[in-house]
């Protein structure tokens, strides 16, 4: 074997070397991104947090979620919204990013693209104005979920911006939100993300007096009904998705909110029923 085929061997084994330890470096950076998910954040109030049916929970620092892999979205996304967080501060938007905390591969933005659904935001853009890296996380893929353009910048904006209202008025919120994923048909992309036939919003005041919660569940198609003809109890959305939401209340106080769907005990703050 001569000189110039050792070399080319030689040069060979660097390449696949240099090669190797790249890989091995962006597998590392993979391994502590993901790990970095799973570690809950100071701002998470793990009380108020939903099971998860996937046993994949990702926490970011603006809000937790629980992915499906089979879906390719998430199947609730939970945050606290408090009053301090509401602005009106315009940050430039940013591009959608795929959600490397996922630990089996959160899907890629690119599913969305001339694929008739917007790609709908579930913790909304708009509740993570203060500050640009907060406004920046909810464009992670795995925050976003197929809707039709009525359904997305109607009804369900109407429902989006009262929200941020009993935000401000009940000096805050905890949201749990997300499409029912049970029964989906219908899919888009080359990674088959599921359109929800329905879209959840499930909501829990503790600040402002008793505790009292709401949940509305609305068809995936834009409406000019008022919102408090979507009002459902809780304990119906469980039923549809499998999900419990807030197992860490007492047992008591849990069974009577979630069976509860009255408008009017939430938006007047007249809770009796737990005296």
């Amino acid at each position: 074997m001569n000189k110039r085929t050792l070399y080319s061997i030689a040069g060979v084994l660097i390449i696949l070397g240099v090669y190797a330890y790249e890989h091995f470096l962006v597998e590392e950076e993979k391994s502590e991104i993901v790990s970095e998910g799973e570690t809950v954040k100071t701002n998470t109030n793990e009380y108020f947090l939903p099971t998860s049916t996937t046993g994949q929970i990702v926490h970011h620092e603006e809000y937790s979620l629980s992915y499906s892999e089979a879906h390719e979205q998430a199947e609730w996304v939970a945050y606290e919204l408090k009053k301090a967080h509401l602005s009106s501060t315009n940050h430039k938007r940013p591009y959608f990013e795929i959600d490397e905390a996922v630990k089996t591969g959160a899907a890629h933005w690119r599913n969305y693209k001339n694929s008739g659904f917007d790609r709908g935001h579930l913790c909304p853009a708009g509740d993570r104005r203060y500050n640009q890296s907060a406004y920046d996380e909810t464009f992670l893929t795995s925050n976003i979920s197929p809707q039709s353009h009525q359904f997305n910048a109607g009804i369900w904006n109407r429902l989006e911006q009262k929200v941020r209202y009993w935000a401000s008025k009940y000096n805050g919120v905890f949201v749990v939100t997300g499409g029912v994923l049970k029964g989906t048909t219908e899919t888009i992309g080359d990674e088959y993300v599921s359109v929800p036939n329905q879209f959840y919003k499930v909501l829990i005041d503790t600040n402002s007096g008793e505790t009292k919660m709401i949940a509305f569940l609305m068809p995936h198609e834009n409406s000019n009904k008022p919102l408090y003809k979507f009002v459902v109890s809780v304990d119906t959305i469980e039923k549809l998705t499998g999900i419990d939401f807030f197992p860490e209340l007492d047992d008591v106080v849990e069974d009577k909110l979630e069976a509860s769907n009255s408008y009017k005990e939430w938006v007047f703050n007249t809770i009796s029923h737990l005296k």
